[in-house]
Formats: structure tokens, C-alpha cells, sequence
């Protein structure tokens, strides 16, 4: 993969990060969520990833977002302590592989790793009976718009100028003025501090989900996988850090980190992924998300996944956030061209030489 050298971030420099991560992290928790279902003339995926394109440019044969990343593979070890609130078969004892790939927002797959101060953790769990459960979180608490056509805003507002290359402060400062909501992500950016390493990172689930037990009620969570690592060891500062520290650490055993569901208050806002709950709600242990092995994202096995977060097992429900149904129809669109690229490649039939 080609390589692209970058001066690290700057912890001095919060405007610079509000710039980049508004323009690209919003992708990161929620690629394209703007999907065919709404009117048509209006706002469709296709119109969607079109912008995230001419923010990003085109890169053919990769992700539209996420585009630089790394595949990984495990397996998740359950606590038991959730199958009272879901029946799925995933919350019982046992241990259900699972193919999953980090990575980085935006839809450069050569921008160096200090770019953006936000990563990224898709997972797909294989259950025993063919049932499968796809999630893809992201290193940030709260997503920055609410609704589909606020996101699609954002992308437009944050286009790179092109005498500069970057996003118009002007243009920025005007959409977060008619955007009240993205105050809470904003706080958040101004004090985040990137972690020197994927295998030390939080990752939320941002939207909310529902729990379905076998009495049939449910319960609304959202959550976050929590590292057992810690920084101690990660080197920043070479291009592509985040892979280098990641097949270091994989050298020496697996890395863990444990499956957090976090429960809602009656009151809590369940389909609005911009506010974060309060401090306190009720948390359960789920079990253990282990990775044992990483591999290029050309050959890995999370090549050719799409981590759509609406394929769920049974006793995941999705909540009526809008962000979810239009995400699932942008990631469909995003793996349609991809795949329709690589098929006209020279030896389509063989791995190919890209990023999916």
C-alpha cells in the first residue's frame, strides 16, 4: 500500500481538529446515512456517497469511508450475564467467531494516520445457527447531526476549498450555527485525545439499538467495547502507526476488550444519535470481544464484508433512528461500486490489489 508521510497532530491546535474530524467523522460512525428510501429528487445514497466523493476524492475498488484499514479476526467469549435481556444465542455461554477490521475516516486510503483524530471497529459475529450480527462503532461518544439531511449538510458545508484544500471555516461556522445539535460532538473534539493505538481505543456504538428477551420485552441500549490494553509501547509518528503498533501487539498474544451494554432510562433519548445518555445508566458485562490475528485488508477476510449495522440475529432489533435504515442503504451503494470496480480490473479473477 502506498505510503504518505504527515506531520503528527497537535493538541494546540482544536480548531484544526474540529475542521477535520466534522468533515470525515461523521462519516466514521455513520458513512452516508442517507438512503434511496427518502423522496425521490431529494436525498438518496447515491447522491449521497457522490459528495463524500468529491470530499474525499475517488478512489477506485476502495471503501467509500473507511478506506484505510486493517482486517482482524476472532472471536467473542460471552459472559452469560446479558441472555436474560436478549435471545440471542450470542449472550449464551459459549464463543462465536468473528472477522473485523479497523480503520480510519474519510475515504483516502493513503492519508497517514494522524489525519484524523477518530478510529474506527467493525465487527461481524457468525453465529452457530447462520443468524449474523454486524456492528460498526466508532472511537466517539455522540454523533454530531441527528437526521440523514443534516449529515448530508455537513459533507457539503465541509467540501475542501480549492484554493486551500481544506474546509471553509466560514462555510463550517454557519452550518454548526444552524445545527445546535452538534454542540455536544463539538465539546467532545475540542478535548479528545486519539489514542497511539487502535488496540487501546473505546468504541461506541453511537445509534441505539433494542434488546428482545424471551418474554418478548425490550430494552434499549447502546455500546461500547472497552480495551483491557493501554498505551504503555505505542511509537507514533510513522505514516501508517496504527498498523504497525497493531501487528506488534498481535506478536504477543491476543488483545481483548470487553462487550459493554449500556442501558437506557425511561426519558432517554433511543432515535437521536447527537445526545448521549447521562453518566450512570445501568451497564452489563456481555463478555469479551478477543483478537487474535490481523492480515492485509486485500486478502483479509473482512475484504469483501459490508459491516451494514442493520443485519442483526434475533434478539437485536434496530431503533427508529434515521440515521440506521439510510447508513444500511449507503453501504449497499458504497459496495456496489467497489465490487463493480474491481470486476474490471486486469485479473478481476485473482484478490485484486485494493482495499474493499
Amino acid at each position: 500500500m502506498q505510503k504518505t508521510p504527515s506531520a503528527p497532530p497537535t493538541a494546540r491546535q482544536p480548531w484544526r481538529w474540529i475542521l477535520i474530524a466534522v468533515a470525515v467523522a461523521g462519516s466514521a460512525a455513520a458513512f452516508g446515512y442517507v438512503g434511496g428510501w427518502l423522496a425521490p429528487g431529494r436525498l438518496t445514497s447515491s447522491r449521497m456517497i457522490d459528495t463524500l466523493q468529491a470530499n474525499s476524492g475517488v478512489h477506485p475498488t476502495y471503501r467509500r469511508n473507511h478506506a484505510k484499514g486493517i482486517c482482524v479476526a476472532g472471536y467473542f467469549e460471552s459472559s452469560g450475564a446479558l441472555a436474560a435481556y436478549s435471545s440471542s444465542p450470542l449472550f449464551g455461554p459459549g464463543r462465536t467467531p468473528m472477522v473485523g477490521r479497523f480503520a480510519l475516516p474519510g475515504g483516502n486510503p493513503y492519508a497517514p494516520d494522524s489525519s484524523v483524530p477518530i478510529r474506527s471497529f467493525a465487527l461481524r459475529f457468525d453465529l452457530a445457527d447462520g443468524e449474523q450480527w454486524r456492528t460498526g462503532m466508532n472511537a466517539m461518544p455522540v454523533f454530531p447531526v441527528s437526521t440523514p439531511e443534516a449529515f448530508y449538510e455537513q459533507q457539503v458545508a465541509s467540501q475542501p476549498d480549492p484554493a486551500t484544500g481544506k474546509p471553509d471555516p466560514a462555510r463550517m461556522k454557519a452550518f454548526f450555527a444552524a445545527h445546535p445539535e452538534t454542540s455536544a460532538f463539538l465539546a467532545w473534539i475540542k478535548t479528545a485525545r486519539p489514542s497511539a493505538s487502535y488496540a487501546t481505543e473505546t468504541y461506541d456504538s453511537v445509534n441505539a439499538f433494542y434488546l428482545r428477551d424471551n418474554a418478548g420485552e425490550r430494552h434499549a441500549v447502546r455500546w461500547r467495547v472497552v480495551p483491557e490494553a493501554s498505551d504503555a509501547g505505542a511509537v507514533p509518528g510513522t505514516p501508517n502507526y496504527l498498523d504497525d503498533d497493531l501487528v506488534r501487539r498481535l506478536a504477543g498474544g491476543p488483545l481483548r476488550w470487553h462487550l459493554v451494554m449500556t442501558f437506557a432510562d425511561p426519558g432517554d433519548p433511543v432515535d437521536d444519535a447527537a445526545h448521549a445518555w447521562p453518566a450512570g445508566r445501568k451497564a452489563v458485562d456481555a463478555g469479551t470481544v478477543v483478537i487474535t490475528r490481523e492480515t492485509a485488508q486485500d486478502s483479509g477476510p473482512c475484504r469483501d464484508v459490508n459491516y451494514d449495522p442493520t443485519v442483526l440475529p434475533h434478539g437485536i432489533e434496530p431503533s427508529a433512528d434515521p440515521l440506521l435504515a439510510a447508513r444500511s442503504a449507503a453501504y449497499a451503494e458504497s459496495y456496489r461500486r467497489r465490487t463493480a470496480e474491481e470486476a474490471h480490473l486486469p485479473g478481476a479473477a485473482s484478490a485484486g490489489e485494493a482495499s474493499r
